[in-house]
């Protein structure tokens, strides 16, 4: 027999359904933020088994980097899209927590994420913060930490100049817009440390190539990256 809690939450589920984040069609009992089928089709990239991986060698001769990787592939109009978008646009935070643990049980399969020590998100400028009122990369963040059992810390790193929007520049004018942009807060935070670098999507790499290298110079001991997704 159906109880009357149980044909409240039908009633509720009927009237005001939850729906997947990247279809946008009524999720089931079972399902959480996004549903069975679009998480089936995601386009996984297991860049975390492939050392040499197109998001690693993006970035290679540009910084002495650990490791860099990305769950996904992002390609416009495609559902990885609508998630980034929900997530980053629509306060969709359970998007970032929920693609965070994913991300984190692929890195806690890998070799060359074993021995992180702390996770830091890429920062907002205080300005976009206040603007968007969260930072997405940071609900990341904790959807890695918690399954990976490790802390992370939004504060370590800062955002203390804000820039133009990269969308229309070069690699090039997007790597000298992004010079002194960030700044460690306290150094003996991360001194020694190996340092997982998280952000939401990756195009140029130049943002994480400024931040990884604030933290190098900073007295971390090694710096890798992930992501989300990658935008090829």
């Amino acid at each position: 027999m159906i109880s009357i809690k149980q044909w409240g939450e039908d009633l509720i589920g009927l009237l005001f359904p939850n729906l997947c984040n990247a279809c946008g069609t009524p999720l089931f009992h079972n399902e959480e933020i996004v549903c069975t089928k679009c998480l089936y089709d995601l386009p996984f990239t297991d860049y975390h088994i492939h050392p040499e991986n197109r998001v690693a060698k993006q970035l290679w001769g540009r910084l002495p980097l650990n490791a860099a990787m990305a769950m996904l592939y992002f390609r416009k109009g495609a559902k990885v899209q609508n998630l980034m978008h929900n997530l980053k646009y629509n306060s969709k935070t359970d998007v970032g927590i929920f693609l965070g643990s994913l991300l984190g049980e692929r890195l806690k399969s890998s070799t060359l994420y074993k021995d992180i020590d702390f996770i830091v998100p890429v920062p907002l400028h205080h300005k976009k913060l206040r603007l968007r009122g969260y930072n997405q990369s940071t609900f990341i963040a904790e959807g890695i930490a918690e399954k990976m059992e490790i802390p992370f810390s939004e504060k370590i790193l800062i955002r203390n100049t804000a820039t133009d929007s990269q969308t229309k520049k070069s690699r090039y004018s997007r790597y000298e817009n992004m010079k002194a942009v960030f700044k460690v807060e306290n150094m003996t935070d991360i001194k020694g440390k190996h340092i997982l670098l998280v952000d939401d999507v990756i195009t140029t790499g130049a943002t994480l190539e400024a931040c990884a290298n604030e933290l190098l110079e900073s007295g971390a001991l090694k710096v890798s990256i992930a992501a989300l997704a990658f935008a090829e």
